[in-house]
């Protein structure tokens, strides 16, 4: 995905950026595919949530002989539109692919209260990103720094401080659910 192909109302990485990172506040965002919408809409956001594509997904390992495996993950949130787009393409084309639907990208801004708020965290898995040769997210990532002015330095993913990730990298993550009343799709 290039830059260019954000749609112009995601793109706000011109008002978030800067040498320090992306700017932090109360407001969220997380992507994901219109045939989740629905269903994230009543239940709000939880980790892991796609279980239709998590049940394929075992499906296909047993099938070919591995055990299944389970699944705790966080609920993923970004502090920039534009980051949550190529997530949320990401997540419609996985969708796309397992279930032969036409589902289009979809971004959720997030309003956190302070308490809550507090309790988001810089994702430092986002270091087995930086590990990857040619990972998509981070030439995606090294893009948008460039075209904005900046550079993303390569760095050594596991001597940065867990910041690092939440800042230059717009990594976070939540551990509990995130109530439907927080949520506006975009």
């Amino acid at each position: 995905m290039s830059t260019e192909s954000t749609p112009s109302q995601f793109q706000d990485t011109q008002q978030l950026l800067s040498e320090d990172g992306f700017r932090v506040s109360n407001i969220w965002y997380h992507g994901t595919a219109s045939g989740l919408l629905e269903s994230i809409q009543q239940q709000g956001l939880k980790g892991a949530g796609d279980a239709e594509l998590m049940s394929r997904q075992q499906h296909l390992l047993k099938t070919i002989g591995h055990s299944s495996i389970g699944s705790d993950d966080p609920v993923f949130l970004t502090q920039s539109k534009e980051l949550a787009y190529f997530w949320a393409q990401q997540k419609t084309h996985s969708r796309n692919l397992a279930f032969q639907q036409q589902e289009q990208p979809v971004v959720l801004q997030i309003t956190l209260a302070e308490e809550d708020n507090a309790r988001v965290k810089p994702d430092a898995g986002g270091a087995a990103l930086m590990l990857e040769p040619g990972n998509a997210y981070m030439t995606f990532l090294k893009a948008l720094y460039d075209a904005h002015g900046h550079t993303l330095e390569d760095a050594n993913p596991l001597a940065m401080p867990r910041d690092y990730f939440l800042n230059k990298l717009g990594l976070a993550y939540r551990q509990a659910p995130i109530a439907a009343d927080c949520l506006t799709a975009l």
